[in-house]
């Protein structure tokens, strides 16, 4: 399935008093998939000190994050030309290309939502989101959220991810944007999920 999505380019600029401009869009070249990268990276758990802030568990490449690109673009925040934060977008068609993300994706075919299977739904897979550390508190995160939706809402009835329930800043962080827990699950390393959905059928 390719998204006509994808072709989209989606993008706005939002001014406060602590920055002078940050612009909100679906990424479009290499270089914002490079900038996703490098603050991925910065953000991984491995190459953080303080889990408290928030961390990232799943590493990617320019492949894969191209290839996920073609189908739905990624939604990012950057300041001039650096990309401060990120929301990775994922479909379905991609789920064999990140092996860690594959037990998700096979419990998608076990929860009932709805009377269905989460499977069963034209669904986006938050496949990460990140905010760079100079950049919290500003209302970025909402901001990503807000664009994100803006892309999908017209060809897919809801967002899900899975965050590890070590992560409670980033659990409550979706639950004020609306997402809500449907499930849990431990994975086959031993690491706890908690599988949220953020309903947008319910607003068409």
């Amino acid at each position: 399935m390719i998204c006509e999505v994808g072709k989209t380019f989606v993008t706005f600029t939002f001014v406060n008093n602590e920055m002078d401009s940050l612009t909100f869009l679906t990424a479009k070249t290499t270089e914002d998939l490079q900038g996703i990268l490098a603050l991925q990276q910065k953000n991984h758990l491995n190459s953080i000190t303080a889990i408290n802030d928030g961390f990232l568990f799943v590493r990617h490449n320019l492949e894969v994050l191209t290839k996920m690109q073609e189908f739905a673009p990624h939604v990012i925040c950057k300041e001039e030309d650096q990309v401060v934060a990120y929301t990775m977008a994922m479909t379905a068609d991609c789920k064999n290309d990140v092996p860690e993300l594959i037990p998700m994706f096979e419990v998608f075919d076990k929860i009932p939502f709805k009377g269905k299977l989460v499977s069963d739904f034209r669904y986006m897979v938050v496949g990460q989101v990140c905010v760079g550390q100079n950049y919290r508190g500003l209302g970025v995160f909402d901001k990503l959220y807000a664009t994100y939706r803006k892309a999908f809402y017209d060809t897919f009835e809801f967002a899900i991810t899975e965050i590890s329930t070590r992560n409670p800043r980033s659990i409550r962080a979706h639950a004020r944007i609306g997402f809500q827990e449907i499930h849990q699950y431990t994975d086959p390393s031993g690491e706890n999920w908690s599988i949220v959905l953020w309903d947008w059928a319910k607003d068409k």
